[in-house]
């Protein structure tokens, strides 16, 4: 990849600190060096690009998303869209993400995700890394337990249709421990559990709390002995309540985490993806895109009482971290940066704040703390240049136009630096 010098740019590291004019370092895959103009100067022979005081920070991470090649909220395109079809259109939302500032997305679930993730890292398909799940877990009649098919259709393992959400279905510690073995046999980087029901799957609701504690503690041990993690979809208080204490990394949506949801939360050191922009996305446009009447009028209960949650359990100091759980049906991807947008305008965090969470937070629930989402002599070189000033303006972000420069592990994905 040679050597790569961004001089002049106004560095956001992630670290809490205020930016500060200075250059940065690529050499491979890491940042080599970093500094103000007079502490770093460029490598004879590299590449030099003059940021002019462009805004540099580290690349954007969407730490729940799903890379199905989804384009409707219908219930029918699974069934009726061949599998090639969700993957063509998958590599195209790859590369919007990747022209949107993104360098990670964590995939909780999906087969194409999961697939997809080894043609990034190959170089075949231009996208950010991707850190990805593949088939979850759900109990039978759980969230991801799809019942209106014949059961075995549903299961990974068995189905005679495999679409982007085939899971697996497990009751009781000895089938849990030995479905979390089988995602991790078909290269799964952590393991994605149903712990409550959810806004879209028909019989159940948000609060029905899925799995018992017993279960979700033998998925985490499984998880653990094979050096990953696990990463919950929880809505309601029990599912929440449950995930915590079963130690589970990744606490995702959170919608109905009230004050002692969050103080188990909090004790568990666990972090929050609350999902906001899948929210209002649904409002604004899953009755156009063929969402269900029952999955409208759920999301409809749900999403002051999320805010609201979600505002509480910032102020208490819960770790949050910016995820859409887009698809690209219900939440097009490449408008991903609007989640962080939501955190400055309605969760009411600073814009600095924001940025962490969208950077070093979702880098925690990537499952790369200390090695991407900040700018540091020795971390992964994922770093985005933004014509314009997030800190003034968060909005910024959410213009593609305006996202000059992507840089994912040492290698540029994007680059609009040299054109007119």
């Amino acid at each position: 990849m040679g050597t790569l010098v961004i001089e002049d740019a106004l560095i956001f590291d992630s670290s809490g600190r205020q930016p500060f004019r200075g250059t940065v370092v690529v050499k491979d895959n890491v940042i080599e060096d970093v500094g103000t103009r007079g502490e770093v100067s460029p490598p004879e022979g590299a590449r030099v690009v003059e940021a002019r005081g462009m805004f540099l920070m580290p690349g954007l991470i969407d730490a729940h998303l799903h890379l199905t090649g989804s384009r409707s909220g219908r219930i029918e395109e699974d069934l009726v869209t061949p599998i090639g079809v969700f993957f063509a259109r998958a590599v195209r939302d790859l590369e919007a993400l990747a022209d949107a500032g993104f360098t990670t997305v964590v995939d909780a679930g999906s087969i194409v995700g999961l697939h997809l993730r080894d043609a990034v890292a190959e170089g075949t398909v231009r996208g950010p890394r991707v850190v990805a799940a593949g088939p979850v877990l759900s109990q039978t009649f759980g969230h991801a337990d799809v019942h209106y098919l014949p059961v075995e259709w549903v299961d990974y393992r068995t189905t005679r249709k495999l679409t982007p959400f085939a899971s697996l279905i497990c009751d009781g510690e000895a089938e849990c421990r030995k479905a979390a073995r089988h995602a991790m046999r078909e290269g799964a980087d952590f393991i994605k559990v149903m712990a409550s029901g959810g806004v879209l799957s028909q019989r159940d609701r948000p609060e029905y709390r899925q799995f018992t504690l017993e279960e979700l503690k033998a998925i985490v041990d499984e998880a653990r002995a094979a050096n990953r993690w696990v990463h919950a979809h929880a809505e309601g208080k029990a599912g929440i309540v449950n995930a915590a204490r079963a130690g589970v990394k990744i606490v995702a949506h959170c919608d109905m985490m009230d004050e002692e949801a969050a103080e188990e939360v909090l004790k568990a050191g666990a972090t929050c993806v609350p999902t906001f922009a899948i929210d209002y996305r649904l409002l604004e446009e899953g009755q156009k895109l063929g969402v269900p009447e029952w999955g409208m009028r759920k999301i409809a209960e749900l999403a002051d009482i999320h805010l609201e949650n979600i505002r509480r359990a910032y102020r208490m100091g819960v770790r949050l971290a910016t995820g859409t759980d887009f698809s690209g049906g219900v939440g097009r991807h490449g408008e991903n940066a609007e989640e962080v947008a939501i955190f400055v305008e309605k969760v009411g965090m600073t814009p600095q704040e924001a940025l962490i969470a969208a950077t070093r937070n979702a880098a925690y629930a990537a499952g790369l703390e200390g090695r991407a989402g900040i700018i540091a002599k020795g971390a992964l070189a994922d770093l985005i240049l933004v014509d314009g000033n997030p800190l003034d303006n968060v909005r910024a972000l959410t213009d593609r136009s305006r996202v000059k420069l992507v840089v994912r592990g040492g290698e540029v994905i994007k680059d609009l630096t040299t054109r007119a």
